[in-house]
């Protein structure tokens, strides 16, 4: 059996940017679904964001391997590309299963009810396509209970309409097939650092996931929806197995908050340490995590933890509350104070809400001006599917809410004039900018990287600057 899985291109040139110039993951998704697969199988990946053209990309590949099946992933973004991708697939190989898995499919299956696509995966997919390749060979139906699904099924839309269905026990999810992709390609832009000097700032990265789930219901976030309350975490001995086989020597958490269970994760350091493993490590926590674990984030600085992301997401009690949040201004605070003299550099994220005005922007520039020496991301804030905050405002959407749910593309009405939004929005990044880590750290790097960074800072600061464009009328 032959399995081709595909990792989709960013429809958006912004999100297409920050991809290719700032941080770039490995499709680690794909990746764990290719571990559940029999080793006898050939399995490949192909991502396709590296492509030129990303159709004519995937037709060669199809054309080349012959894939008896083939996997797709995708955020709710990618959506439509999705679907134009299971659309060309079948166009050129029409005996070819097509099967859609990842985030949207799991909160959404009914979106990919087209002809051309075959299987709809909900919930974790290294276990289930391990039955779909089990069931493929075996010449039964391939579409099995309520996390396999089938288009066809005359049960289809009351199994799409239902709750997701429950993770698996966290040991029968699959390890990675890490080989599977060009591991050269893949980077996070790394302002952390020690030294005084650097031979890069864009180092390889690794990614890894140690848990799945998060007990906290924020209420722009579809995970706790997606997971039905399940916190699933990994022994401390796998996860450091596993860091200890991989090449790279940074490398990224991508759980959605790694240190909710102190015990688990005050192990992990310790087994690092003890087998002498070094790496650089890079992982989002909740400020309240290290405000109550101060002693949890000194061990993991010993461990090598270079930056913490924290969702800050607002600095005042009446915005957090509204993000239910369940923290407070004064925790905010205490935690940027913690890392700061714990020596790990912070990673601060804040949430732009539509309806802010002049001076809910102003404050915000002033809170920024204090977290100098900090990496400072910026999201707008956008409802998730499969959200109550969906539901509520799904009537007031100014742009399609898949496409442009990027989080950088405002898809409600915004209190300013749009330009002004945006204007406010590029504003931001420029005071970022001016007081980054490496820049107050006084860290020396390649003086051609410095040059890379300066331009890739001024191109997206006019980029976001120029978004409003995308909400003018169209000219007849």
């Amino acid at each position: 059996m032959r399995v081709l899985l595909v990792k989709p291109h960013p429809p958006l040139p912004l999100s297409k940017f920050l991809m290719d110039f700032f941080l770039h993951l490995e499709p680690l998704e794909l990746e764990i679904v290719a571990g559940g697969i029999p080793a006898e199988d050939e399995v490949a990946i192909i991502d396709l964001s590296f492509e030129q053209d990303p159709f004519e990309g995937l037709r060669r590949k199809l054309v080349a391997m012959q894939p008896d099946i083939v996997g797709f992933t995708g955020f709710s973004s990618q959506a439509a590309v999705v679907r134009e991708l299971a659309v060309l697939t079948k166009a050129t190989l029409p005996a070819a299963v097509t099967v859609v898995g990842g985030i949207h499919a799991t909160v959404v299956p009914a979106d990919y009810a087209i002809p051309e696509m075959d299987i709809i995966v909900r919930g974790e997919g290294g276990t289930a396509f391990r039955e779909i390749s089990r069931r493929f060979k075996g010449g039964l139906p391939l579409h099995a209970g309520p996390a396999i699904l089938s288009p066809r099924d005359p049960e289809f839309a009351a199994l799409a309409k239902a709750d997701p269905p429950p993770y698996p026990k966290i040991e029968e999810i699959p390890l990675p097939r890490r080989d599977l992709v060009d591991r050269s390609r893949y980077f996070v832009v790394w302002t952390a650092s020690d030294e005084k000097r650097v031979p890069t700032i864009f180092p390889r990265t690794a990614t890894i996931r140690t848990s799945y789930g998060c007990p906290f219901k924020c209420s722009f976030c579809v995970v706790h929806h997606v997971m039905r309350g399940q916190y699933l975490q990994r022994t401390p001995e796998d996860v450091v197995d596993e860091i200890a086989q991989l090449q790279e020597d940074h490398i990224y958490f991508v759980d959605d908050e790694n240190f909710i269970n102190n015990e688990r994760m005050t192990r992990i350091a310790e087994l690092l340490l003890a087998r002498g493993i070094r790496k650089k490590f890079i992982s989002w926590a909740r400020s309240d995590t290290i405000v109550r674990h101060p002693e949890l984030f000194a061990l993991w600085k010993k461990a090598g933890l270079s930056m913490v992301y924290v969702g800050l997401e607002a600095m005042t009690g009446e915005r957090l509350e509204k993000l239910n949040k369940r923290t407070t201004e004064a925790t905010n605070r205490r935690a940027v104070e913690i890392l700061r003299e714990l020596g790990i550099t912070l990673h601060a994220s804040f949430m732009l809400d539509p309806d802010f005005d002049e001076d809910d922007f102003a404050a915000l520039k002033k809170e920024v001006k204090k977290l100098g020496g900090a990496e400072i991301t910026f999201t707008v804030f956008s409802p998730s599917p499969g959200t109550e905050l969906w539901e509520q405002h799904k009537h007031n959407f100014i742009k399609d809410p898949y496409v442009y749910y990027d989080c950088m593309h405002t898809i409600l009405p915004t209190r300013l004039p749009i330009r002004r939004f945006y204007q406010h929005f590029s504003d931001l990044y420029g005071i970022v900018f001016r007081a980054n880590p490496l820049r107050r750290n006084k860290v020396k790097f390649p003086l051609r990287e410095l040059v890379t960074v300066i331009s890739r800072g001024f191109k997206y600061v006019f980029a976001l600057r120029a978004l409003y464009k995308e909400y003018e009328p169209e000219k007849p």
